[in-house]
């Protein structure tokens, strides 16, 4: 078991992130102590967390996660990740256009100087 201290250092996810993660039921943690209300962790938590810390890093909303995290199964997670990756391609692709957009306009200004 890991104290949330530790548990924080391990997974570079923040104490205040994990109060948060827990309280909309990301993850919890794997055990409260009842005399002193603290919070451990164990390694299937270790696991969960790291899967959270990439599902964010590559742009999951905090509800898209939950869908991720209540798919216990994570059937699904290929799926999930496969459309995200076209969402940034997308994204890509209309942020190529405003950059091209923008040299345009940029060029039409230098042209009636």
């Amino acid at each position: 078991m890991y104290k949330v201290s530790e548990f924080s250092e391990m997974t570079g996810l923040s104490k205040e992130t994990l109060r948060y993660y827990a309280e909309v039921k990301l993850i919890e943690p794997a055990y409260i102590d009842p005399n002193n209300n603290y919070r451990y962790y164990d390694d299937g938590s270790y696991f969960l967390a790291i899967l959270l810390v990439k599902l964010r890093s590559f742009g999951f909303t905090i509800q898209e996660m939950i869908s991720v995290m209540e798919d216990e199964s994570f059937e699904h997670l290929e799926d999930l990740l496969i459309q995200k990756k076209e969402t940034i391609r997308l994204q890509i692709e209309e942020l190529q256009q405003k950059t091209e957009e923008i040299d345009a306009f940029l060029a039409s200004g230098k042209e009636t100087k």
